[in-house]
This record gives structure tokens, sequence and C-alpha cells, in this order.
């Protein structure tokens, strides 16, 4: 065994948008479902720190594929998990493509996802 999940989830809950963005909801939404569906044993859902790429959150990386999805909702967690976490399949309609390697920040008045929670 070279490592003891399948799959890593990881969803920024931390930084300056995706915890204003819904990104814990999110979590839990995620492993709700994995817990649903029994594969908790391959799949795990991390809370992860920023990904430096706020404002377009919230953002999950999938491990070990590097796909990275953004301005996921809960209404995407079962085609996430049924696409590219189960079956090696992207979801291209959420893939992240960042306009640049490394940090890309967006204007909160850009943000695909309006904030729904006060950051204070």
């Amino acid at each position: 065994m070279t490592r003891p999940y399948q799959k890593l989830v990881l969803i920024c809950v931390h930084g300056k948008s995706c915890p204003q963005q819904g990104a814990l909801d999110l979590c839990a939404a995620f492993r709700q479902k994995v817990i649903q569906l029994g594969i908790q044993d391959q799949v795990r859902v991390v809370k992860s720190g920023c990904l430096a790429q706020c404002g377009h959150g919230p953002m999950v990386a999938i491990e070990p594929s590097g796909e990275w999805y953004c301005a996921v909702t809960s209404d995407d967690v079962e085609p996430l998990l049924e696409g590219p976490i189960l079956a090696d399949k992207p979801l291209p309609r959420l893939r992240y493509q960042g306009k640049k390697d490394g940090k890309n920040v967006l204007p909160k008045d850009q943000w695909p996802i309006a904030a729904t929670t006060d950051p204070s």
C-alpha cells in the first residue's frame, strides 16, 4: 500500500474568499455524500488552507490527479464524485484554469459566487 486513500479531495476553507463563498458548507456536503456512499475508506475529504486562487472559489483540488475545480457549490458534489473523483473523468464546466502559474486573485466584484457570509 502506497497511500491509505485512493483520492484526496482538498477544499479551501481558509483565505480571503472561499470561507465567504460557502466552503464550509461545501466541505460538509462532500463528507456527508462520501459517508452516504460508503466510500470513506477510498475518498478522504480534507479542509485545506488557502490555495491562493482567491475569488475563484470555493476551490476544490483532487489528488492524485491534480485536477482543480472552481466556483464549486453543494449541487456539484455528486457530479464531481461521479466524474473526476470516482471515474477519473474531468468535469469541464468547473475545471479551473488560472491565468498564470501561482497566485491568481480576483477582486471581490468579479467573484463568480458572491459572498454568502460576512468575513468578520
